[in-house]
Order: C-alpha cells, then structure tokens, then sequence
C-alpha cells in the first residue's frame, strides 16, 4: 500500500496502472489541466517568487478576478500543490505558499512560461504569416 510523504499523515492510496497522459482515462489529465491552465500556471509562477496573502497574489496575477483566484487556489490545495495557511487574527489574514510538489511543479511551469516571453516574436511573425496566406477556408 502506498501512502503519501512530506510530514503529511499517511493516506492510503488506492493502487493505480502506470499513468498514461495520452489515455483519456488517465487522472494525470486532470494534474495537467490545473498546473497548466492560465491561471494555474501564473499563481504557481507567483508563489515560486514568495508566499503572498490572497490580496497580494491577486494584484500580483494582473487580470485574475476574485473568484477565479479562489477557485484556482483551492484546486491547486486540493491538489497538493499550494499551502494555504489561516491566521486566526481581526481582520482574517490567510497565506499561500508552495508545498515541495508545488516548488517542482512551479519550476517546470516558470520555464515554459519564460519560453513564452522569449518567442513573442517569433508567433506574432508566424501569426502574421499565418494571416497574409490566402484563406482556403
């Protein structure tokens, strides 16, 4: 029986067939779809820069709204990924911060996201190749 690591209390896990991304069975689908949705991939980038309050991370993510922010966290939590730590103080502070899955997870998304940055050119050049084609549509 596996469990899980990291100081967590220990959880039986039900034994799964080797993962298989490319199955449309497979609950890796679903890890993929939460660290790599557009949100997903900026809140982990922001949290692998320091933890944040919620207030903090929404400014920090420009554009996110309010229930998008929790809804993305809670999944994220959920997950394993994000810590959400409450502090029982007037007015109520909450923290995020990644967990060691969430740090490995963050490092491999912030490479693609810095790839992106970098090869703005290059789309925009192939978009506006793409457009100048005449349409067969």
């Amino acid at each position: 029986m596996r469990t899980l690591e990291e100081g967590r209390p220990a959880v039986p896990l039900r034994e799964l067939p080797p993962a298989d991304v490319f199955d449309r069975m497979c609950p890796s689908r679903g890890v993929l779809e939460h660290v790599t949705s557009r949100w997903g991939v900026l809140v982990l980038g922001a949290l692998r820069e320091r933890g944040y309050r919620f207030s903090e991370l929404r400014r920090r993510v420009s554009g996110v709204s309010e229930k998008m922010l929790a809804q993305t966290l809670q999944t994220l939590e959920r997950d394993g990924f994000v810590h959400r730590e409450a502090h029982p103080v007037i007015p109520p502070r909450v923290d995020y911060s990644l967990t060691p899955l969430g740090r490995e997870a963050a490092e491999l998304v912030a490479a693609l996201a810095h790839w992106s940055e970098q090869r703005v050119p290059a789309v925009e050049a192939a978009r506006a190749e793409y457009d100048a084609r005449p349409s067969v549509r």
